[in-house]
């Protein structure tokens, strides 16, 4: 479902990482781990294609860095969910209006909306609150708003980029749990953290980015070093 093939990034002629090759199989959850300006968001955005790999290949469904036009990077991104640490949440519309916004942006009835963003705001917990404002809702309500909105269009991948690094520990541990939730009904997750306290907590695969590469390690494995 993802592949990435010896890729390398430079940014300005700096090295941020090198032969990274790695997959994440249909329904998986993949932890990135590493520390604060390590590359994990710049990984990330290889993924959506926001960034592309100075040499290296990366697959992601059909779409392959080498190949892929302009054009069809929505097509690719309609595919996947994202969810950012910073909520990029619209201030001025209402929950239920955050989530069904990019439902039409691609045209769908006002009544096959309502029933996709009714299904997700209940699964993370927030039909309660569709008619809230984001500034009425606590920290980690918001980031639920974030997952809703990033679930919306049944992406086959979700990437969860720090998504608890704004949020007290309780808080970060309830939406990493939701977050394995989703996962179990059959959504691949790749979420990166420098938390490590957080994924002894939880379960899944473990990539680790050390000196500039990533590797599969064990939970044990994995170290602030």
């Amino acid at each position: 479902m993802v592949t990435l093939n010896n890729v390398k990034i430079t940014f300005n002629h700096h090295l941020i990482v090198n032969d990274v090759n790695f997959e994440i199989a249909q329904g998986e959850f993949v932890h990135l781990v590493g520390e604060s300006g390590s590359g994990k968001s710049s990984l990330l955005r290889l993924l959506y294609m926001d960034l592309f790999p100075s040499s290296g290949e990366v697959i992601v469904g059909d779409y392959s860095s080498k190949t892929i036009k302009q054009k069809e990077i929505p097509y690719l991104r309609r595919k996947l969910g994202i969810v950012f640490q910073d909520f990029k949440l619209l201030e001025d519309r209402t929950i239920y209006e955050n989530v069904a916004f990019t439902l039409h942006v691609i045209g769908l009835s006002s009544d096959e909306i309502r029933k996709k963003v009714l299904t997700v705001l209940t699964q993370v917990g927030l039909s309660h609150k569709r008619n809230a404002m984001p500034h009425q809702l606590s920290g980690g309500e918001q980031q639920r708003v974030c997952i809703a909105r990033a679930l919306v269009n049944e992406p086959f991948l979700l990437l969860a980029d720090e998504p608890t690094g704004n949020l007290d520990p309780g808080t970060s541990l309830d939406i990493t749990k939701l977050l394995m939730e989703i996962n179990q009904k059959g959504t691949a997750i790749l979420m990166t953290t420098h938390n490590y306290d957080l994924v002894k907590k939880t379960q899944g695969r473990i990539l680790q980015i050390k000196n500039r590469t990533v590797r599969e390690v064990k939970l044990k494995e994995t170290s602030k070093e």
